[in-house]
């Protein structure tokens, strides 16, 4: 019984659950850290993990309170600062203020597992916020210490309302042996059945992993983002490390992985002036580089009981993935690719042709002609480039994509209609974009209208009643169910979920 009278309001939102007929899954919703509260409880974790002074580095590298570890900091910076430097403008105002209900219910777990059903939302797996890019602190011992801390914390606060909401657990990935460590203690010691990973990890050029003490070359700055002097590893292709024995124990203890990892701060991304410059797009371009580099290096081949989620870029970005990856297999398999090889020119021909038709400079010099056509550039290393994959046709090749990334799509993104136009779509297989509210962000002026705005694709004629099921709760499910067959035990659509299962398996 809600105290306010707040909970089980007849709500437009719920309505149109109800005419829905089947539940609906927050795949990626996200809950604001409470400052206060939230640093006693780190200061005591780091305390009785034998580190004095944790709490005060995780403080100092942009811990808990965000506008004193990284927006007051770059304010600080004068504008020639920021020059020399190049001090990436961090996000502003990105936290929902107008709505004091909404802000108090990303904040309350009993709350928001009070309105959950108000807001036509039966289910929710909840992210950080500002703790987001803890998994990314370049001190290792405190990276790794605050993320169980955070974790221990998350497990606490949202196990009474298990049966609607559930948070996941921050697992860095720096090396395979810290992500073992911190993912046993997530699941075995915590209990906690959703896991994010540090899809990207930032590492110096020339250089192993940076190790403790680590800080960013202007200790003013937020430690985010990439200098010239980094690489990004995806933890497949070209990785510092073998994450295969990572990759393993999450099979083994059955948890699928989501990456939340942002893309502001490198590449393209790191405007001094404009947070929107360096957010638009940001997600796609992270969530691109973590899962190219998983499927090139042949992840998803060597571990198929294991699924992968993208969070938060929407599905445009993979929809011309996916046509990129099969257009590029057709003409650069292991096979066709011999009608690009340089030894198969015929010479004598080509020179016949440039002195028939090449006048003046075309033909000046034959002899330079002949060399630059039979001097042929070196062989690679390794012809096939696909070989991580073992695809020897395009079925083959989608068999190993399709089914096992899983597209983090917020309410108000229209290209989840591409993610279901199957026959755009090579071998006319849809993707697997999830609903995802993102809750508690910027973007969600009103929480009441996530599912509305969603429904708007369906009430337009962009997406079927069908597809919307997929979207809203058949792909979430299959995503957290892909480890763990029994992970919405204990919750409200458990009987819906476990009746979607069958369904898969029958067909």
């Amino acid at each position: 019984m809600s105290l306010l009278g707040i909970g089980s309001r007849a709500t437009k939102a719920a309505a149109l659950r109800e005419r829905l007929g089947h539940p609906v899954v927050d795949a990626d919703g996200h809950y604001i850290e409470t400052g206060p509260a939230l640093k006693e409880f780190v200061r005591e974790y780091a305390r009785d993990a034998g580190g004095g002074d944790l709490a005060e580095r995780f403080e100092r590298v942009g811990g808990i309170d965000y506008d004193e570890t990284v927006l007051r900091p770059w304010s600080r910076l004068s504008d020639a600062e920021r020059r020399a430097t190049w001090a990436t403008r961090p996000p502003w105002w990105s936290l929902p203020a107008a709505n004091s209900l909404d802000r108090a219910t990303a904040h309350l777990p009993g709350l928001l597992a009070e309105r959950l059903g108000d807001l036509g939302i039966d289910f929710a797996v909840l992210y950080p916020s500002r703790t987001l890019t803890t998994t990314a602190i370049r001190d290792a011992e405190v990276r790794q210490v605050a993320c169980r801390a955070l974790n221990a914390f998350a497990a606490e606060v949202y196990r009474p309302y298990a049966d609607r909401l559930t948070p996941v657990a921050q697992v860095p990935t720096h090396t395979p042996a810290e992500a073992i460590a911190g993912l046993e203690h997530a699941v075995l010691e915590l209990g906690l059945k959703a896991v994010m990973i540090n899809g990207l990890v930032h590492r110096p050029i020339g250089g192993a992993a940076a190790g403790p003490g680590a800080q960013p070359q202007d200790p003013r700055l937020p430690n985010w983002g990439s200098g010239s002097g980094e690489r990004l590893d995806g933890l497949g292709l070209d990785s510092e490390h073998d994450y295969d024995p990572f990759w393993r124990r999450c099979v083994e203890l059955r948890v699928a992985l989501a990456s939340h990892a942002p893309g502001m701060g490198w590449g393209s991304r790191r405007s001094i002036s404009s947070y929107m410059h360096n957010h638009v797009g940001s997600f796609a371009a992270s969530m691109d580089a973590t899962c190219k580099s998983l499927f090139f290096g042949g992840v998803t081949r060597r571990f198929p009981g294991l699924s992968f989620g993208l969070l938060e870029g929407g599905v445009g970005w993979a929809v011309q993935l996916v046509h990129d990856l099969v257009g590029h297999f057709e003409k650069r398999n292991v096979r066709a690719l011999q009608h690009l090889n340089p030894s198969r020119i015929d010479v004598e021909l080509v020179l016949k042709l440039f002195e028939a038709y090449g006048g003046g400079r075309l033909r000046a010099d034959l002899a330079g002609l002949r060399d630059s056509f039979t001097r042929l550039e070196p062989a690679p290393p390794e012809l096939d480039e696909w070989k991580a994959l073992g695809a020897t046709s395009e079925d083959e090749l989608l068999e190993l994509f399709v089914p096992r990334f899983y597209f983090g799509c917020e309410a108000d993104d229209p290209t989840v209609a591409w993610a279901f136009a199957g026959r755009l779509l090579p071998g006319g297989r849809p993707l697997r974009a999830m609903f995802s509210s993102d809750l508690g962000h910027w973007d969600v002026p009103d929480m009441g209208e996530i599912l509305l705005e969603a429904h708007e694709l369906v009430e337009d004629g962009h997406l079927s009643e069908a597809d919307f099921r997929e979207f809203v709760f058949g792909n979430p499910v299959r995503f957290y169910t892909s480890g763990k067959r029994d992970f919405f035990r204990g919750t409200g659509v458990e009987a819906q979920a476990e009746a979607l299962l069958a369904e898969d398996a029958g067909r």
